[in-house]
């Protein structure tokens, strides 16, 4: 039986360049597929009245330890170096697959709630074969689009992230891989999160990097970022292994010298840009300008809520001041003026939206309201305080909502949030991850 749903009078952003932004708009979803955006339309539909609602592509996460949800906020004040000591070695090798599941649920419909429809779960904390298994189940129940990195154990510091020796099981990817993504063409998709030179001995990196393209999985990876990493020449030293190429995402990429920009560009790699993180912990500026002029599309990601807010409203608007700021400040000490180059508030839009989905190679589904794709779909409601009058719709997203004003949510053609409520058991889901924090924080007290 084919289902249809039809937004109605919204103000509709499409992000698609050949539909553009309708201020009065409609738009057909038919099994779980875009089937029209217009002016008007007339079908036989169940209706939603978007009247006062701007009618955007859902938000895409492009990088999220989502197992972290268990501990948000731990460390509000925590650098980069305190988050390998504080989060790594202290309260990751107490993680069960219980505190897995419980988090990967919460953290899923966090993203929900927020407008965010797709996300890439960048998931280091396989310390048993039991670990991942409860990872993608709580992926599953939440209805989310997602990419599942499947990444080391956490069990020590120094096993893992100090010229680590231990790499990836592979037996256990392929059979995550056998098991649960048979077909790259459902909700959820499999991707390998690597820590990559300068942590892993060269041998390690070589194998990581085999056994996801023997799986023809993405690749996954952190580079250049604070004082440490930042040192480690990490494209470079890929690119001597032969090993760069267009199936990897490099996350942060704020120390990257000038010759691996040009290898990154050249190899047909992506970028996931952490604004709020690198900026608040001492990643480094947000390059997301760099990677712009360097001819890449740049995402963004939340990273850790242990540390950071967990919406894309803060991520947008960290990334848009930042850089900003910095070239603000450059144009001043040089007495020049600032170039017409400078970041918009519509272009924010797109790197949250698009961008997104193309670095997460996703694009062919998501990131835009085109018919032929898959129906992300997130509704703003324009008539709150905090949005209302809207002038520019597009800049009313960036700059004046917030996860309060995501009134509708839709996930290939499924509704997960209507009238500002998630569909889902919320109560649930917010005993079991603060039962997690419990469990894990007597846990910490007992060692």
């Amino acid at each position: 039986m084919t289902v249809r749903t039809l937004l109605r009078a919204g103000q509709v952003i499409s992000m698609d360049p050949d539909i553009g932004d309708l201020p009065q708009g409609d738009v057909l979803i038919e099994d779980g597929r875009i089937e029209a955006v217009a002016p008007r339309i007339d079908a036989d539909a169940d209706v939603l009245d978007m009247t006062g609602r701007i009618v955007i592509p859902g938000f895409v996460d492009t990088h999220r330890h989502t197992w972290e949800a268990s501990i948000r906020g731990v460390a509000p004040d925590a650098t980069l170096d305190d988050y390998f000591v504080d989060i790594l070695d202290t309260f990751a090798p107490l993680y069960t697959p219980e505190d897995v599941y419980a988090a990967n649920l919460a953290g899923a419909l966090e993203c929900l709630n927020a407008g965010i429809t797709t996300l890439v779960d960048w998931s280091h904390i396989n310390n048993t074969p039991a670990h991942p298994d409860a990872a993608i189940q709580a992926l599953t129940e939440s209805g989310i689009r997602a990419q599942y990195a499947y990444g080391s154990a956490n069990t020590s510091l120094a096993d893992y992230w100090f010229e680590s020796k231990i790499a990836i099981p592979g037996d256990d990817v392929r059979r995550i891989r056998t098991e649960y993504f048979a077909s790259d063409t459902g909700l959820l998709t499999l991707a390998l999160a690597t820590r990559g030179p300068g942590f892993c001995v060269n041998d390690v990196v070589t194998a990581e990097w085999a056994l996801a393209r023997e799986l023809d999985i993405p690749i996954t990876v952190h580079v250049a970022m604070g004082r440490l990493a930042g040192r480690f020449g990490m494209v470079k030293q890929l690119h001597d292994l032969g090993l760069l190429g267009p199936d990897t995402t490099y996350i942060h990429c704020c120390y990257l010298h000038e010759d691996e920009w040009r290898m990154l560009a050249d190899s047909g790699g992506t970028v996931s840009v952490a604004p709020q993180v690198e900026t608040q912990m001492g990643h480094g500026w947000p390059p997301v300008m760099k990677a712009i002029e360097h001819g890449l599309r740049p995402s963004l990601s939340i990273d850790v809520v242990t540390t950071v807010p967990g919406d894309m409203f803060t991520q947008i608007r960290a990334a848009f001041g930042a850089e900003r700021a910095r070239l603000n400040a450059d144009c001043w000490h040089a007495n020049m003026p600032v170039p017409d180059t400078m970041l918009t508030a519509r272009q924010m839009l797109e790197i949250a939206t698009r961008n997104g989905a193309h670095v997460a190679g996703l694009e062919d589904r998501t990131g835009s309201l085109t018919p032929g794709k898959r129906a992300d779909v997130v509704a703003i409601d324009a008539t709150a305080l905090n949005v209302a009058p809207v002038h520019d719709p597009a800049a009313a997203v960036t700059l004046s909502a917030d996860v309060s004003n995501v009134d509708t949510v839709i996930v290939d053609g499924v509704i997960r949030k209507r009238d500002g409520r998630l569909t889902a058991d919320v109560a649930r889901a917010r005993r079991l991850v603060e039962e997690s924090r419990d469990r894990l924080l007597a846990a910490k007290a007992a060692r």
